[in-house]
């Protein structure tokens, strides 16, 4: 299953980190471990952030992606199910039968 990973990092921790030097390698080794398939990196509500793309087998994956970011840059992290254009027309019999289960 494809989640996408959003991690807001603590400003005053990823401030400290860009002064000596370390944020880069920091994240670096994150994505190192994690392997998303896609990484961005924004802002969201004024903070550095990262939005991951992995994808996962089983729910005991999900600590390996969130602890990294939680440890290492006191992150608010937050995980929400994705899918590809692909992923979505699968689902189209589904939504369709919701449709007429649950009518206006």
């Amino acid at each position: 299953m494809r989640m996408m990973l959003k991690a807001a990092m603590c400003t005053e921790k990823a401030n400290a980190a860009v002064r000596d030097g370390t944020l880069g390698k920091t994240i670096q080794g994150i994505l190192e471990q994690i392997k998303p398939e896609a990484a961005y990196f924004s802002d969201a509500d004024g903070k550095r952030t990262a939005y991951l793309i992995c994808n996962i087998t089983e729910a005991a994956q999900i600590p390996a992606l969130a602890e990294p970011w939680f440890l290492a840059l006191n992150a608010a992290v937050e995980m929400h199910a994705v899918m590809v254009p692909e992923d979505l027309a699968k689902a189209g019999p589904a939504l369709d039968q919701a449709g007429k289960k649950y009518p206006r």
